[in-house]
């Protein structure tokens, strides 16, 4: 009696670790989805200040060498 008893305790053990590493998959699959869709939204904006401090650095280094 103790044996099944025992037995049916590890199998509900088991499942409920099935479900929350299910669980946990998941989320990390929906995490890394929303990061790449960040990182696509932001990448234009990224190259935007990247020219811009370029051409801010250009016109620092111009005005270096005029004076």
């Amino acid at each position: 009696m103790l044996l099944w008893i025992s037995l049916a305790v590890a199998v509900a053990a088991l499942i409920v670790l099935a479900v929350l590493l299910h669980g946990v998959l998941g989320g990390l699959g929906r995490l890394r989805t929303e990061l790449e869709a960040g990182a696509r939204e932001l990448r234009p904006v990224l190259e935007q200040v990247q020219a811009t401090t370029a051409a801010a650095e250009q016109r620092t280094r111009a005005r270096a060498n005029e004076g």
